[in-house]
């Protein structure tokens, strides 16, 4: 990313913009902002009117203002809050009820009083709704309207629940969910068929109506709607570029959602900028594939026309500068992952020497590794090297119920079979049977139905493993047990985790390590999986001299890739690879056809997988490198 400027908006942007370090500096100065607010109500005798948001966005938010609270006296005795929406229908008891998140994060801590919280009420009959969504709006009015609305922003682009097609003077109303929204909150809910398909929502002219408001935005998932909204044209498709016709509005984001900015992400063509070695690679890389040219077939008026003429100036003319960015991607690609032995390294992505490596492969869910790196999981064992792979977690999570009860029910007739049932499984098969029937969407199965689950998923890590090539004795099952504590609690402590991780990355010892890269959600499994693993070798690296040896790579996972310009290792495939590939993930049976957590996208994890590395090397090819059939992609994480 460029260097970060808070305040340096760009003709591209549309709105203003403030951007971040990270989250938590945007959420303390937004909570100060809302303190500043009520403090100056508190000192005129006036009462402070605040719209606020639900989701992971605002919680921070939230959480300084609890403390403020707390710690600082921050009284909320002259506050009244409006939220921006409710599911319909919804009890104001259920896990994911707004009633309930407000409550959690905000109301139940602070001393505001009950009657000054309104939240839209989502166990209206359906023919009250219009009326109660009319008082709603006069109620807003009768306090003088909002003094600031808080915002966060759905990936449709939606504001509150205004989805694609609201009008920009629309009122609360009652609103059909769009199928996106509904597949976000599909975790919340234990399914998307188990999310409301309505919700009551304030519209985009009451959210106008407010006197400031703030729309924030955090990490890369929310990087290309944020992009959107604020550089795009306004569209009732997007209902968040309708904040560009308001003069009270800021967008606050963390540098992730503002990767895609013009100034981050494009920034020669927004400002004057330093050509440094990285930031000119990108900039080629995007020059020829805009442009749909080779990078060996770029000129000099190429660069001058794209923002790009002071690069030319100072390392051109454009002939040298194509050569020497296709030579740095030439040398990205190897066939040899664990180092080529017995040549000449030094413009190689790994070492020659040891010439047989010992590896370990860290996969955060028991298909990651084939799935993401499976090519390249198969070429290291197939070149000699002493490959572990370390599964993190169970993925007793995303197993269909009914594989449970298949799974059992093979087991006791195998048990009759060789007579040696004593009615044990025929019991816990039953209790199964029962609990399945009453079963309420995102409800923590029982102890023994989780066991089940994690033995079906290691069998299928098994089966891929060994069709890798690797012996029994290589393949790890951590299940580390953040995974099972975080079914009951949110505050996990992570230290055994890290023991376990240092105790098997001590024993391997390993000269590589893989590890999944893929961090755009903070609190997912990849990101937890990743930070464990970091934390360990960050330990050894203080005491354990075999890590100075040690190098790490992060590969990333079925849904998308490393930018081309990022990439530091790539290992094409053969057509015989990937079919081997395809045919190691096709042991995951219980993820075919229909995983539990199929995410946005609907197509099967082998043809994911397939797509994302073919379109890689399509990529290298189109920058005018060899054309391959796939290439999976690595990026090395300096540790120390």
């Amino acid at each position: 990313m460029a260097r970060l400027n808070l305040l340096e908006e760009t003709r591209f942007e549309k709105v203003p913009v403030k951007v971040y370090p990270d989250q938590d500096a945007a959420s303390l100065d937004v909570a100060r902002r809302i303190a500043s607010i009520i403090k100056e109500k508190q000192e005129k005798g006036e009462t402070a009117v605040l719209g606020l948001a639900t989701g992971a966005t605002p919680i921070k938010v939230y959480k300084e203002l609890v403390r403020l609270h707390k710690e600082e006296g921050l009284s909320f005795k002259n506050v009244v809050t409006f939220n921006l929406d409710e599911y319909y229908p919804m009890q104001p008891t259920a896990d994911q009820s707004y009633v309930q998140f407000m409550n959690k994060q905000l109301f139940d801590h602070i001393d505001i009083p009950h009657e000054n919280i309104h939240i839209p009420d989502g166990t209206l009959a359906l023919e009250e709704v219009p009326a109660f969504c009319e008082g709603y709006e006069q109620k807003i009015s009768s306090f003088g309207g909002l003094d600031i609305q808080v915002l966060g922003i759905g990936r449709t682009g939606h504001i509150g629940f205004n989805e694609p097609g609201s009008a920009p003077n629309s009122g609360t109303r009652l609103v059909t969910l769009d199928d996106l929204t509904r597949r976000d909150a599909s975790r919340d809910f234990g399914g998307k068929e188990n999310v409301p398909t309505k919700a009551i929502t304030m519209g985009v002219g009451t959210i106008f109506k407010a006197k400031e408001i703030i729309l924030m935005a955090w990490n890369e998932k929310k990087a290309e709607i944020v992009k959107k909204a604020i550089e795009g044209e306004i569209s009732s498709d997007i209902p968040a570029t309708y904040l560009q016709l308001s003069d009270h509005v800021e967008f606050v984001l963390d540098q992730d959602a503002a990767s895609l900015l013009t100034r981050f992400d494009l920034p020669w063509l927004a400002e004057d900028v330093i050509w440094t070695e990285s930031l000119a690679k990108k900039a080629v890389v995007w020059l020829s594939l805009h442009l749909d040219k080779a990078i060996l077939k770029l000129t000099d008026d190429d660069y001058n026309n794209h923002g790009m003429a002071q690069l030319v100036t100072e390392q051109g003319p454009a002939y040298n500068i194509n050569i020497r960015i296709f030579n740095e991607l030439q040398r990205t690609i190897t066939g040899w992952p664990g180092g080529k032995p017995n040549v000449d390294d030094s413009s190689r992505p790994e070492r020659a020497e040891p010439a047989r490596k010992n590896v370990l492969l860290f996969s955060p869910h028991p298909d990651d590794d084939v799935i993401s790196m499976g090519g390249t999981f198969i070429r290291l064992a197939d070149q000699g090297h002493n490959v572990h792979v370390a599964y993190q977690t169970s993925g007793n999570t995303a197993v269909w119920d009914d594989d449970v009860l298949r799974y059992l029910e093979f087991v006791m007739d195998f048990a009759q079979a060789i007579a040696d049932d004593n009615g044990t499984t025929r019991k816990v098969y039953e209790e199964a049977r029962e609990f399945f029937k009453t079963k309420q969407p995102n409800q923590v199965d029982p102890e023994i139905i989780r066991i089940t689950k994690a033995y079906i998923r290691k069998g299928e890590a098994i089966a891929g493993a060994r069709f890798v090539g690797l012996p029994d004795e290589n393949i790890h099952f951590q299940a580390l047990p953040f995974y099972d504590r975080g079914k009951f609690s949110k505050e996990v402590s992570y230290e055994d985790d890290i023991q376990q991780t240092i105790e098997l990355l001590r024993k391997v010892k390993p000269h590589q390590v893989f590890a999944a890269g893929d961090f755009a959600d903070p609190h997912g499994t990849h990101k937890v999986c990743f930070d464990i693993l970091f934390e360990a070798l960050h330990r050894l690296s203080k005491t354990d001299e075999w890590t100075k040896d040690c190098w790490l790579w992060l590969y990333r996972g079925a849904w998308h890739e490393y930018p081309i310009h990022e990439i530091e290792m790539a290992v094409p495939l053969s057509p015989q690879e990937v079919k081997r590939k395809r045919l190691a993930i096709f042991k995951h049976q219980s993820q075919k056809d229909l995983p539990v957590f199929p995410g946005d996208d609907p197509r099967e994890f082998w043809v994911r997988a397939e797509d994302r590395t073919s379109d890689t090397a399509n990529l290298y090819h189109k920058l005018g490198l060899a054309n391959y059939e796939a290439i999976e992609a690595f990026v090395r994480w300096k540790f120390d």
